[in-house]
């Protein structure tokens, strides 16, 4: 009985992939690691390579990338973001030139890891990216001396927790969307980022739409969409 316990527990959770999402809705599939057993995400890992799609996986622990890593010689560890890419070998891979610009503002380097979750997801959809760290409302000098950077953007990411003001403040200097990503950094009454998000989907900029709490893929991904189309749209 036992062995037939462990030979239940080794075996790999079936898998259905989505191997027609990029032509449907302009990018392949994304793997979320979490609760995903180290053999299962190997075996994705493996379909989509042979596919030539590049790997972007999420919500990834270290002690799992150490493992993959054997397995995956490519494979590239964000600990920060907790991401992990793998570039398939396909010449459209190797030579992808970064289109668009979309520009990723956090309010503390508290909001890191969801910055580079973003970061990475972006850069996996080959949008090019321009990174403003710590300008949050507690220093109100801050923003407006990095604002430059942000001129030409498609659209900008604003990752904050605390009261979650930022994108409010980001949105009424800016001509491009908006996305607002609440973190849970913050104290007791943040609420593990409820009150930052409830801040932000109040926000009073017209330009400003919220995703979920840590929801750093999610907003990379649609700001990403925004900035692909746009250059497309510019080609034809």
């Amino acid at each position: 009985m036992r062995a037939m316990t462990e030979n239940r527990s080794n075996r790999i959770a079936p898998t259905t992939l989505d191997f027609d999402r990029q032509r449907r809705c302009g990018f392949p599939e994304v793997v979320f690691g979490e609760g995903k057993s180290t053999e299962a995400l190997a075996h994705i890992f493996a379909k989509l390579l042979e596919r030539g799609t590049d790997v972007l996986a999420t919500r990834i622990e270290a002690a799992t990338a150490d493992v993959l890593r054997a397995q995956f010689e490519q494979l590239a560890y964000n600990p920060t973001g907790r991401t992990i890419r793998i570039a398939s070998a396909t010449p459209d891979s190797r030579e992808r030139q970064l289109v668009g610009k979309v520009s990723l503002v956090s309010a503390g380097t508290s909001d890191l890891p969801v910055v580079e979750e973003a970061r990475e997801t972006l850069d996996w959809m080959g949008v090019a990216t321009v990174v403003v760290h710590d300008v949050g409302v507690a220093g109100p000098h801050r923003f407006p001396e990095r604002l430059d950077e942000l001129a030409g953007s498609d659209a900008i990411v604003v990752v904050a927790g605390m009261e979650g003001a930022l994108p409010s403040v980001v949105g009424g200097y800016v001509d491009c969307p908006v996305i607002a990503v609440p973190t849970s950094v913050g104290y007791g009454a943040n609420l593990g980022g409820i009150a930052a998000l409830l801040s932000m989907l109040n926000s009073c900029a017209a330009n400003v739409s919220v995703v979920n709490i840590d929801a750093g893929f999610k907003a990379a991904y649609v700001a990403g969409l925004i900035a692909t189309r746009r250059a497309a749209g510019a080609k034809r």
